[in-house]
């Protein structure tokens, strides 16, 4: 069955909002767990607006799931994840600007950079994730890179997916497929929602997680966070 980690940024962004701990981020992590999740994901910025550094200090005793750290490669992003040393990291092309992540990596152009950081992290036994489209070069050059896993870039799905679902999945297919050609795992994330979740599940195949932030979170002011987890967790079966 395909893992679902929550992305809890959406929860810190609120609490940030008006300082203090309310919502507390330890809680909603640990909650989430016992509601069903199968993973807690974070992604630390440098300007701190929504995780931060010592969020992600403070989550790593209590994770009992998995913990997973996305993010830009800079240095002091790779010392905090070598420092906490969670289950897996998931290495995203953004620069500190960037409102959301919004593109895979040039694992052609970067090729090298993502060879040292992977191995770097890989040798102090963290599983690394490339964030990546689904242009297949990109894909078996990412394979060269040592990564263990890929992460597909589903916003071109989500976008795509009310006007021609099937053309829009198509591309996610054909990466998997290629992906597991070269001995990668696949995992997804970026606007998966209970929308277009199940569609995607069912046609992309060879997926070992999907992490969902805004859209569970959003959809949990309607329904409550532990039936959003139940509904999304539905959606994979």
């Amino acid at each position: 069955m395909t893992k679902l980690s929550v992305n809890i940024n959406k929860i810190a962004t609120i609490r940030n909002a008006r300082g203090g701990n309310v919502p507390n981020i330890q809680q909603i992590a640990q909650d989430c767990e016992r509601f069903g999740a199968d993973g807690i994901t974070v992604h630390p910025r440098p300007d701190e607006r929504h995780i931060r550094y010592r969020d992600v200090y403070d989550l790593r005793p209590l994770i009992t799931t998995e913990f997973n750290i996305e993010g830009y490669p800079s240095r002091s992003f790779i010392d905090l994840v070598l420092a906490v040393k969670p289950h897996q990291v998931t290495l995203v092309p953004d620069p500190p600007e960037a409102l959301t992540s919004n593109a895979g990596w040039d694992t052609v152009r970067n090729a090298d950079f993502l060879r040292e950081v992977v191995a770097e992290f890989q040798k102090a036994g963290i599983r690394v994730s490339i964030f990546v489209d689904t242009d297949i070069e990109n894909i078996k050059n990412a394979a060269k890179t040592g990564t263990d896993r890929i992460e597909l870039y589903t916003e071109p799905y989500a976008t795509d997916f009310p006007k021609d679902k099937a053309l829009a999945v198509a591309p996610f297919a054909a990466a998997a497929r290629a992906a597991n050609e070269v001995g990668l795992q696949i995992n997804a994330g970026h606007d998966l929602s209970l929308e277009n979740l199940k569609y995607f599940h069912e046609n992309v195949p060879y997926l070992a997680e999907v992490s969902i932030g805004h859209a569970l979170i959003s959809d949990a002011l309607y329904f409550g966070l532990e039936k959003t987890i139940h509904l999304y967790k539905e959606e994979l079966k």
